[in-house]
């Protein structure tokens, strides 16, 4: 399991900071700004995962791990930003695939430290969309879990599927798959045919 969660913790902070890197080359930030949003991304929802759990430090602070893998998603973005934009199709594919992999890795963590389902489910979601949250403020841009379609939800029911499959005694890395397949399936879905939650009437 810890092997598991590290795997999905790396990975969703590698896209993640995709993500958040190719926002700051969108914005025309310099070096710096590009870098620190592909970290914000990739961090912001594992640190305040791991605060309310009690986890601290701060894996994304105390290991070298979490600030060198931003650190090459910000650097690969910055240089190469045509080429990864291409190869990656868009910063919508990007962040569903960051929010499905911490939707699952949050859950996980959650669980390991012994929470229930739903504190469980809750800070799954918390992890897949806090980093987005705080990019998107360092942008001045309303923050997508706000106004995207089915972006919280989707990052719930990844989390959920987590739950579920560990509630049943599935094998952990067939509940990773599945709970992240769940997550990206349906925050794409909502991205293609244009799914939200209701807003008021003007």
């Amino acid at each position: 399991m810890a092997t598991l969660l590290v795997a999905l913790d790396l990975l969703g902070t590698f896209v993640f900071a995709l993500s958040g890197a190719l926002v700051g080359v969108r914005h025309r930030l310099d070096l710096f700004g590009v870098l620190v949003l592909a970290f914000a991304a990739a961090t912001a929802g594992g640190i305040l995962r791991d605060l309310v759990i009690g986890a601290v430090p701060p894996p994304a602070i105390a290991d070298p791990r979490y600030l060198v893998v931003p650190a090459i998603a910000g650097f690969v973005t910055f240089f190469w930003h045509p080429v990864v934009t291409r190869l990656q199709a868009s910063v919508l594919v990007l962040d569903g695939a960051g929010l499905a992999l911490f939707a699952v890795s949050g859950a996980f963590k959650a669980l390991e430290f012994g929470l229930g389902p739903v504190a469980a489910v809750l800070l799954g979601g918390l992890t897949g969309i806090g980093g987005g949250m705080v990019r998107d403020v360092l942008v001045s841009e309303v923050p997508t879990v706000f106004r995207a379609e089915l972006y919280a939800v989707a990052a719930l029911a990844g989390a959920s599927v987590v739950v579920i499959g560990d509630l049943t005694g599935l094998p952990a890395p067939a509940v990773a798959v599945g709970g992240a397949l769940v997550c990206f399936g349906l925050r794409m879905i909502g991205v293609r045919r244009g799914w939200r939650l209701p807003t008021p009437r003007p």
